[in-house]
């Protein structure tokens, strides 16, 4: 057994939901750098045809990404919005991955054999509701990871001016920009990640592959991040140039896949599709390792403070 060891007593609902909030915000804290690239990438080319932006390209790959804003903005560059994105994480992961248990059973209606319907209805339900609680915080995260610090080109100036500012300039309903885009997205994310999860991680049980521990996590986890990956990369490139753009820009997340399409073409959807796959991969093995051992820690020290002496 490699790990902390798995305790008689299943983890609580509260221990779900903590612990994937803090395993969420560590996981952006080692791959933020990787999801700001990822930004860079999918808005790049946005205000000109698919000739000129062939042309006039500022990013070409991950590595060149990172390399070009650390030469250009400096290394804190990498970590712009980090205090929007670990608020984000708080909220949203704790809603989306930390109930997502609760509301499968309740689909199910307590049942222990949950069927795939349940489990992608369950995913559905909390990365929306997800999203109707955190969007303010993903629309200031985006609007930091896009501005550069180079040729006086920032717009904001922190995470409070941020929130100030949008709200201000483009009203309240400016800090719920992309909400349907957002929600179809985390929808797609949370059925593709969770549900993916789930289901490899009990083939390898049920096939005696593996054990329950962080083997099992890993391989299951990077299976997820993969799958979460190929089906949700459109819907994410459109999210982020919706939340992204100026007022009145787009007049709808529709208009903004249309534009896409025409001024840049069918490739345009999948933009920044390596460091999506490097930091989703990343972040979701080192979110469901990191939440699975939190559930089991907490767990085990609620039941040696609930032990007689």
């Amino acid at each position: 057994m490699v790990g902390f060891k798995a305790t008689d007593v299943p983890p609580t609902a509260t221990v779900k939901f903590l612990g994937a909030g803090t395993a969420a915000c560590i996981a952006d804290l080692i791959t933020f750098p990787l999801d700001t690239a990822k930004v860079r990438l999918q808005i790049q080319g946005e205000k000109q045809g698919a000739v000129r932006a062939a042309t006039c390209v500022q990013y070409r790959g991950v590595l060149g990404t990172i390399l070009t804003m650390v030469r250009t903005e400096g290394p804190r560059s990498l970590y712009n919005g980090l205090v929007a994105g670990l608020q984000r994480q708080m909220s949203f992961a704790s809603v989306r991955i930390g109930l997502y248990d609760s509301v499968k059973q309740f689909y199910t209606k307590g049942s222990e054999h949950a069927g795939i319907g349940s489990r992608l209805l369950a995913g559905s339900t909390t990365g929306a509701l997800a999203v109707a609680v955190a969007q303010p915080t993903d629309v200031v995260k985006v609007r930091f990871q896009a501005q550069a610090r180079a040729a006086g080109s920032q717009r904001y100036q922190s995470t409070v001016d941020a929130y100030k500012t949008i709200a201000r300039k483009e009203g309240f309903r400016g800090l719920w920009k992309g909400t349907s885009p957002n929600i179809a997205r985390n929808a797609i994310v949370n059925c593709a990640e969770l549900v993916t999860y789930d289901l490899i991680k009990d083939a390898l049980l049920k096939a005696n592959l593996m054990t329950d521990d962080l083997p099992c996590h890993f391989t299951s986890a990077f299976g997820a991040g993969f799958c979460t990956t190929v089906i949700a990369s459109p819907v994410d490139v459109v999210k982020t140039r919706y939340m992204n753009s100026a007022l009145g820009q787009y007049s709808s997340a529709g208009h903004c896949a249309l534009t896409m399409l025409q001024k840049e073409g069918p490739r345009a959807f999948y933009k920044g599709f390596m460091p999506s796959f490097l930091r989703l991969g990343s972040w979701n093995v080192v979110m469901f390792v990191t939440y699975e051992q939190l559930k089991r820690a907490l767990m085990a020290s609620w039941a040696s403070r609930e032990a007689p002496f």
